[in-house]
């Protein structure tokens, strides 16, 4: 019997693998040019910040000066529980210090929430509802690209999200690599197939009727995965703009990105147990491929944590021949299983190449394994704290600005 469970388990994640490659495929390509719109969709932009006095200037700066007409967007930053200058630096770049104080509900999850509620309250009502993180920058024409996309229909939208600090340390450079990856070939193949895209936490835009109608609601440690879930639940697809930017600022050491990563998978788990039965079970009710293939991306985080232990096992095994009797689709395939794991590291550079990466950042390919390597420790202990819904806060310290950026860039 447990050989037989073991057996099924593997080609489940020996499908789930061939899935993923074959997405890859239909990422070669940029999604169609979408048409243009006047400015015409005004914009409630809000800034989850806390205790973020040392960034969330540049941000303010930067936000204050986009390329859209200022009499239709406003700024407000969300202090949550700030016990620094973040509100008294927000209120003398002249733009909305929304404070909020309660030490019971913590997250940025929350925080929207609240925010959300307050905004409803205000005499001015906006079209749409566009949310970053303190620590980010953004491309000058972002609120264009909202404007166009919302024009055309769509009501939840993801930008691009590229890395503000690529080559501070090998930890950084990682995270960058799996940025180019994640929007060449996870989000781009997505949109060019019709299916749902998925949302990373910043760089969100929202049409403000659909989250009037149905709430915010996502106050897990993943909120953004979460929402995403509820969106496709609702028959609403989440769509993707390849053609503006918000550059997130990643943590540099290897201790603090533990930490953060420790927070998603922990989220991860959470929504994966509310939304892979369900999802899956609509989408073959309805024969909808979109909610299937959103019922597979909820569950990664149980196919990589499934997936490492077999990859253990498997080394076990060749160090120790004999040591488990249990059938390994390795044994009975090994080509094909290879050419997965090779291919999809061979599309890590690929990506690279195609998004036009900074060509210091290739160096970080080396220790890109070993970045990987690090998440299987963390998902073990992910998958047994997974019910601690205690939100973190991950320190920025950073403060790049665009005109930095570009300097960089040349």
């Amino acid at each position: 019997m447990l050989d037989k469970t073991m057996l099924i388990l593997q080609l489940c994640l020996a499908f789930i693998g061939a899935y993923q490659l074959l997405l890859t495929f239909f990422g070669w390509y940029r999604p169609k040019n979408k048409p243009q719109f006047p400015p015409q969709k005004t914009f409630a932009v809000l800034v989850a910040a806390h205790n973020e006095e040392q960034v969330v200037g540049a941000l303010i700066e930067n936000l204050k000066s986009l390329e859209y007409p200022k009499e239709l967007y406003d700024i407000f930053v969300i202090c949550d529980n700030c016990t620094d200058r973040t509100a008294d630096i927000t209120r003398n770049h002249g733009v909305y210090a929304m404070e909020r104080h309660n030490p019971n509900l913590r997250g940025k999850g929350y925080a929207i929430e609240w925010m959300l509620k307050e905004l409803w309250k205000r005499e001015r009502q906006y079209d749409g509802i566009v949310m970053f993180d303190a620590d980010n920058l953004v491309s000058p024409d972002f609120l264009i690209h909202m404007n166009n996309d919302l024009c055309s229909g769509s009501r939840v939208i993801q930008a691009y999200l590229d890395t503000k600090n690529p080559n501070d340390s090998w930890v950084t450079g990682s995270f960058a690599i799996s940025y180019f990856y994640a929007n060449r070939f996870v989000q781009t193949p997505r949109t060019n197939l019709g299916l749902a895209n998925f949302l990373g936490g910043t760089g969100m835009c929202f049409e403000s009727g659909l989250l009037k109608q149905i709430g915010w609601g996502a106050t897990s440690l993943v909120e953004d995965l979460e929402f995403s879930m509820r969106c496709i639940q609702l028959g609403i697809k989440p769509t993707y703009n390849y053609d503006t930017k918000v550059y997130d600022e990643k943590p540099l050491t290897f201790t603090a990105s533990a930490k953060q990563r420790l927070r998603w998978m922990q989220g991860h788990f959470e929504v994966a147990k509310r939304f892979f039965f369900p999802l899956l079970w609509q989408g073959i009710k309805e024969g909808s491929w979109v909610k299937i293939d959103a019922a597979i991306y909820s569950a990664n985080v149980y196919n990589f944590f499934f997936g490492s232990i077999l990859t253990i096992l498997l080394w076990i095994r060749a160090i120790m021949p004999g040591w488990a009797n249990s059938s390994l689709l390795f044994d009975i395939n090994p080509i094909f299983l290879n050419t997965i794991s090779i291919a999809i590291y061979v599309l890590l550079p690929l990506s690279m190449l195609i998004e036009k990466a900074n060509g210091k950042t290739y160096k970080y390919l080396i220790l890109y394994p070993l970045f990987m390597l690090s998440w299987w420790p963390i998902t073990f202990y992910a998958f047994f704290t997974q019910n601690n819904k205690q939100w973190s806060h991950t320190e920025h310290t950073r403060v790049i600005r665009m005109d930095e950026m570009k300097k960089q860039a040349s």
